[in-house]
């Protein structure tokens, strides 16, 4: 089997555009990778930047004959896999190998609800609202505040999507021509909480996820996103084909992957969807039932006035899952005794409501476990209203079938989150994320390795690479040790020739006010040196306006920022202008691929220790105890200074200086273990050494 690999991979590397080279690293680890998956060994291995990862794994992957998935965190790296190094394997060993890419189904149109809207673009113009933003850089109003403009405009794109529903062959979002605001996008797809398959849906033979679905049980290896894959570990194993092995490039993301995946979210735009869903199914001859709507629907400002004053704090369980005196649950469903000042007028279904004067809560905020108690309570009677549409409706197979389909589905969830805010244990750490846009109250777990231990290492055999793997990853993901082997296959690349590592031992405490000025001024003097040509990295946006503001005036060269452009189009500006800097923040510490001159200097404003307010770190520290800050906080600050390094030497041809302006790294007793993290540069805390080096490459270009 190790020569058929070596073989096989010097012809996949022969046939890369200008004749590529197999090299050594890359060879020890496609064998290594080949023994793991016929020993049904795990492997972690770290393959420095050069090594050609992609082709060692897949290679033995592809001659392995066994069903494979390979999870990536980045489109960027799924699109590579999928557009050429896949099809360069498939051609090289010539035996029909067959690859699939596969997206969550909230990626890919829904005929259905496209169906469903007979070709209107104004619904949003009667649901606004419906769903929470997926983040904060969304450009258009906040879910719930829309402007008559912002309404046509979500009206405008929602058309386009339609026109494009006509003629597009995959219904995949990647598709589009245009970036459409979320709310535009959901109105004519669906998320798994909703779908109720092809066998229930009357476009499940024509569906688009399912098609997706359908390719990707015949491949030989599917491309996912790590997301997904932790989506299809939460499920129970229902999302993606069976397979025998799992590859996970980009390593050092799956511990945050998996505790984002393996946990809970519940915002306030789940109950605005669910009641804008369930409404119409009700009839309004119907008022017990129609109110039952109603009252979801206005949970979700209730939820929101109690999550805003908790916005990025963590929550005691107590706090959580009550009950609170007045509140009594039955199953877990419905609350026959809703809080003071959270009463509503529910009464028992099918009795007529009841009018209160006391429909809000009287001063202050709802109190959190009084609003999730009451949650479970009016989505369960939700609940019941919907079956019992749906058996009133018996075989009808109008267009409310569907329909009602979706929602009891989306109810359901919901009520299985609702329940499990409920059971909440010490294991796991709950916190309200985001602020006052759109808040969300979130459970993850503490430690992912259980979780893993139990869903995935018993069944799956593990190959896990990156360029820098964390120390410690295996235990913390829970890799049985006796089973589990630990690569490091070096780089290629000849660092201690090409590149310095400078430390700007002289700058003063970044607490001082005279910081940040003579950081400005250290920035300009190398960036200066080395011509532009620089990717100043910052730890904060704050910093990062700080140093623009300042810079933009003082240097000769064009200055970019981050919020300038959307990332790809700002890394295609920066790549093809020569003495353009650019300055950007954590989201372009990785996954930034600028080779040659027109990257010389790299600049690192600070060691990049994780914030001290984060949820689940500081569950994580409080477990870790004394040890808190060599457990946690080291190895995150490491794995990222590494990546950030990283950026410089992409190619054999590549010079240039890494140059990290915080004095701690060269005098805190700790910075051994962050500088072994970093490739193995010449250092110097000298910084005429690094001028003349800059100057010396700018001379030689």
């Amino acid at each position: 089997m190790a020569d058929e690999v070596t073989t096989t991979l010097a012809l996949v590397a022969a046939a890369l555009p200008g004749g590529g080279e197999t090299r050594e690293g890359q060879s020890e680890m496609a064998t290594a990778v080949a023994q793991s998956i016929a020993g049904r060994r795990h492997l972690v291995v770290q393959a420095g930047t050069g090594t050609g990862k992609s082709l060692a794994y897949l290679v033995p992957a592809a001659l392995s004959d066994q069903p494979i998935v390979v999870a990536t965190a980045t489109k960027a790296l799924q699109d590579q896999l999928a557009h050429k190094d896949l099809p360069l394997v498939a051609d090289a060993i010539d035996s029909g190998l067959s690859f699939a890419v596969l997206k969550g189904r909230s990626n890919y149109l829904c005929r259905q609800r496209v169906s469903e809207m007979g070709g209107r673009g104004d619904q949003l113009t009667l649901q606004p609202g419906t769903a929470d933003p997926p983040d904060a850089d969304d450009t258009l109003t906040p879910a719930g505040n829309d402007s008559p403009a912002d309404i046509g405009t979500l009206g405008e794109q929602v058309k386009q999507l339609l026109r494009w529903a006509e003629h597009t062959s995959s219904g995949d979002r990647a598709e589009l021509g245009f970036e459409p605001h979320f709310r535009a996008w959901a109105t004519v797809s669906t998320t798994a909480r909703e779908c109720p398959g092809a066998f229930r849906c009357p476009s499940g033979r024509d569906c688009f996820a399912e098609d997706a679905r359908a390719r990707a049980a015949e491949a030989d290896v599917v491309v996912v996103n790590t997301h997904l894959y932790g989506a299809h570990l939460a499920s129970g194993g229902a999302v993606l084909p069976p397979h025998r092995v799992v590859v996970f490039d980009e390593a050092h993301e799956v511990e945050d992957v998996m505790t984002d995946s393996l946990g809970v979210e519940i915002g306030p735009g789940r109950f605005r969807a669910l009641a804008a869903a369930a409404r119409p199914l009700l009839g309004a001859d119907s008022t017990g039932a129609a109110r039952s709507a109603d009252a979801v629907g206005e949970l979700a400002d209730t939820l929101q006035r109690a999550l805003v004053p908790l916005a990025g704090l963590r929550i005691a369980r107590h706090a959580i899952s009550g009950p609170e005196e007045g509140t009594t649950v039955d199953d877990g469903a419905r609350t026959e005794t809703e809080p003071p000042g959270l009463d509503l007028g529910l009464e028992p279904s099918g009795e007529p409501p009841v009018e209160r004067p006391d429909r809000q809560p009287r001063g202050g905020d709802p109190d959190l476990a009084q609003v999730v108690a009451l949650a479970s309570g009016r989505v369960g009677r939700l609940i019941d209203e919907l079956r019992r549409a749906d058996r009133e409706a018996g075989d009808d197979q109008s267009a409310a079938r569907p329909r009602r389909d979706r929602a009891l589905l989306a109810a359901g969830h919901l009520a299985a989150d609702l329940a499990r805010l409920a059971a909440l244990t010490d294991d796991e750490v709950a916190w309200v994320d985001g602020g006052a846009r759109a808040p969300s109250l979130r459970v993850s777990p503490i430690d992912v390795g259980p979780l893993l231990s139990e869903r995935l290492w018993d069944t799956v055999t593990g190959v896990l690479t990156s360029a820098t793997v964390p120390i410690g990853l295996a235990e913390r993901l829970g890799m049985p040790e006796e089973h589990t082997d630990v690569l490091d296959v070096g780089s290629p690349f000849d660092y201690r020739d090409h590149a310095m590592l400078y430390v700007a031992q002289a700058l003063p405490d970044r607490r001082r006010p005279e910081a940040e000025p003579a950081l400005h001024d250290e920035l300009e003097v190398l960036i200066n040196a080395a011509g532009g040509r620089t990717l100043a990295l910052f730890t904060s946006w704050r910093a990062m306006n700080a140093a623009v503001e300042v810079l933009r005036d003082r240097l000769p060269f064009p200055v970019l920022a981050q919020s300038d452009l959307p990332k790809p189009a700002l890394v295609e500006a920066f790549r093809y202008s020569e003495e353009t800097c650019l300055f950007a923040t954590m989201g372009f510490w990785q996954g930034v691929d600028v080779p040659g001159r027109t990257l010389t200097l790299v600049t690192i404003d600070r060691i990049p220790f994780p914030r001290p307010d984060d949820p689940v770190l500081q569950a994580r520290r409080d477990r870790a105890g004394s040890g808190a800050f060599s457990v946690v906080d080291l190895p995150r600050a490491g794995t990222l200074l590494a990546q950030g390094a990283g950026r410089l030497i992409r190619s054999t041809q590549d010079r240039g200086v890494v140059a990290v302006l915080d004095s701690r790294l060269a005098t805190a007793r700790y910075r051994g273990a962050l500088l072994a993290r970093v490739p193995p540069m010449r250092r110097s805390v000298d910084r005429s050494d690094v001028v003349a080096f800059l100057q010396s490459i700018s001379a030689d270009g």
